[in-house]
């Protein structure tokens, strides 16, 4: 037993002895340091160079995954008529467009029942929705612009992958076709194409702003990197227009329009005092609110771009131009009677043997002014003309508005002295006339124009274009025709009118047809004027042709509105003399 313990003892001491010892191996330790010095150095390196040297890119990376860039929309500007009543502005609406890859990679392109349903609810084809969205390629489509909210929500139930809804504006004018030549439209895209939603698009348009943030995986905002492009709020715009008489005078214009069966109509009424337009309507009109029914001959402003030949309403344009001239006076008296100019014969509709300067003008003898004219150089009166705004732009910064035309020759034929007398041979613009009545009624002092609301301190000094004596004498010589002459039905109850009635047979290929264009232009109160007025009727059909006529009755009904509103007292016959006007008996 004890030999046996020995020998064990004897066998583990052996293997004691057996056990390796470590050795250590100096160049084997040296290599092993250096591999992993070198590992961490490359480390280092690599740190240094993604850290200091080159972090773009893998910035850049980074950024792809979690910076987005945020648009806040801004609307386009308001418009508003002088009393900040606002006749256009921008509601929110939505959009529908799509990402086809998304929709093909999803698998929803075949599902034909899903467009059928689409298609009913935004009203379109669903071949043509099918169409747009085909091409697998394409990254965006609009399937259908501005759509209301209910329809937006549907769409969105509907779950489509690759079908999306955003938000967008969509111009709406609150008073319709009352004002939707001047005001204009704006397209799809939100940019004018007529009226004063064209001519201002610059001021107008809005363009978002945008700002980068930084996003989490939950799309949630967690920081604010700064704006990229502050944009650009747009700008509001107030109208010189008075609602409350733009609705009057469109509410008489239309029913006119209608009664008379004519081609158009337009009316525009000034500010004597200051130049600002505070009625410009026209018929026919179109509702800018329905974009499918929208005709190009509807929305032009016929007050700014059409021109007609104004006849008789430019005759006391003519007698102050001879009389500044000292071609006559007021007591010259003058053959009446009809007279040949080689093959034409000039003729009066109100027939009169004689008269002087002022019954010329009050009974309308074309014969009486082409007489005078014939005495005159007519590049005299075409200066005049263009003192008082005929034949020049009237510049208010709106889109198609037009010179007309007044000649300047070198050489008149006798036919041509004679007729521009009584005017024949040129072509004005509503509201080139009614700058002519604004000068008339200002005393001779010629004020701009202006489609803007004027602060006190924009208001025009004028520019003096007659004599103060002489525009005195003539204002007392419309009132007249008012009172007695051709101008009967232009009468205001309770205020003195002055004006001129108007008519011109239309020009046609080689001549002259058998349509008429009547006019009356004028305004009161008489004794002391605060606004002026032209109504003109383009080829009336039924009620007469003549000016007194067929436009007398407008006058009188928009500028009696125009005198109640502003408070504007009724003037006594005896408040002529206080305020420096000759008052003229009629014998």
């Amino acid at each position: 037993m004890a030999a046996s313990r020995g020998g064990g003892a004897a066998r583990n001491s052996r293997r004691k002895i057996l056990k390796p010892v470590p050795v250590f191996i100096r160049w084997r330790y040296r290599l092993t340091l250096f591999f992993v010095f070198l590992a961490l150095g490359s480390l280092f390196v690599r740190l240094a160079w993604i850290q200091l040297i080159s972090p773009d890119r893998l910035v850049m990376e980074g950024d792809m995954r979690s910076v987005r860039k945020l648009s806040t929309e801004s609307t386009r500007g308001m418009i508003t008529d002088r009393n900040g009543v606002a006749l256009a502005v921008s509601i929110p609406v939505k959009a529908v467009y799509c990402d086809p890859k998304i929709l093909h990679d999803s698998g929803a392109y075949g599902n034909r029942r899903l467009w059928k349903a689409l298609a009913e609810v935004l009203g379109i084809a669903q071949d043509e929705i099918e169409e747009k969205i085909a091409n697998p390629k394409r990254r965006f489509v609009y399937l259908q612009r501005q759509v209301t909210n209910s329809v937006a929500e549907y769409i969105r139930s509907l779950k489509i992958d690759g079908i999306y809804v955003k938000n967008e504006y969509r111009r709406y004018y609150p008073t319709g076709e009352i004002n939707a030549q001047l005001v204009g439209i704006t397209n799809i895209d939100d940019h004018g194409i007529e009226g004063v939603e064209r001519s201002f698009d610059d001021w107008l348009s809005s363009t978002p702003a945008e700002h980068r943030v930084r996003k989490d995986a939950k799309g949630r905002v967690i920081e604010q990197l700064g704006t990229v492009n502050e944009g650009k709020k747009g700008g509001a715009i107030t109208l010189s227009i008075d609602q409350r008489l733009q609705s009057i005078a469109y509410a008489a214009v239309k029913a006119n329009f209608e009664q008379r069966q004519a081609s158009s109509i337009s009316a525009v009424l000034v500010d004597v005092h200051t130049g600002e337009i505070l009625a410009m309507v026209n018929a026919p009109s179109f509702n800018p609110n329905v974009h499918a029914k929208y005709e190009g001959f509807r929305a032009r402003n016929r007050a700014i771009t059409d021109t007609y030949e104004p006849g008789s309403t430019v005759k006391p344009i003519v007698a102050v131009s001879a009389l500044e001239h000292r071609i006559t006076n007021w007591n010259e008296i003058f053959d009446t009677r009809p007279f040949r100019v080689y093959s034409k014969v000039v003729t009066d509709s109100h027939h009169m043997a004689s008269g002087n300067l002022e019954a010329i003008i009050k009974y309308s003898s074309n014969v009486g002014m082409a007489r005078i004219a014939l005495k005159m150089d007519p590049n005299d009166i075409v200066g005049t003309f263009n003192d008082f705004g005929l034949g020049v732009s009237p510049d208010l910064g709106l889109v198609g508005e037009v010179t007309g035309y007044v000649p300047h020759r070198s050489r008149w034929s006798e036919i041509e002295k004679a007729t521009i007398g009584f005017g024949y041979g040129l072509r004005i613009s509503p509201v080139q006339l009614a700058l002519a009545y604004a000068t008339i009624a200002s005393g001779g002092v010629s004020r701009p124009l202006s489609i803007l609301k004027l602060d006190q301190d924009q208001i025009p000094a004028g520019r003096r274009v007659a004599d103060e004596k002489v525009m005195r004498r003539m204002i007392r010589t419309l009132e007249t025709v008012v009172e007695g002459g051709t101008g009967k039905l232009a009468r205001i109850r309770g205020y003195t009118v002055a004006g001129k009635t108007g008519t011109a047979k239309v020009a046609v290929a080689g001549g002259y047809g058998r349509d008429y264009v009547g006019t009356f232009a004028g305004f009161a109160p008489a004794s002391n004027p605060r606004f002026a007025l032209v109504v003109i009727v383009n080829e009336p059909k039924k009620g007469g042709v003549y000016g007194g006529t067929v436009a007398g009755p407008m006058f009188s009904e928009i500028m009696s509105a125009a005198l109640q509103l502003y408070n504007v007292p009724p003037d006594e016959k005896g408040s002529r003399e206080a305020v420096g006007i000759v008052r003229l008996r009629d014998h």
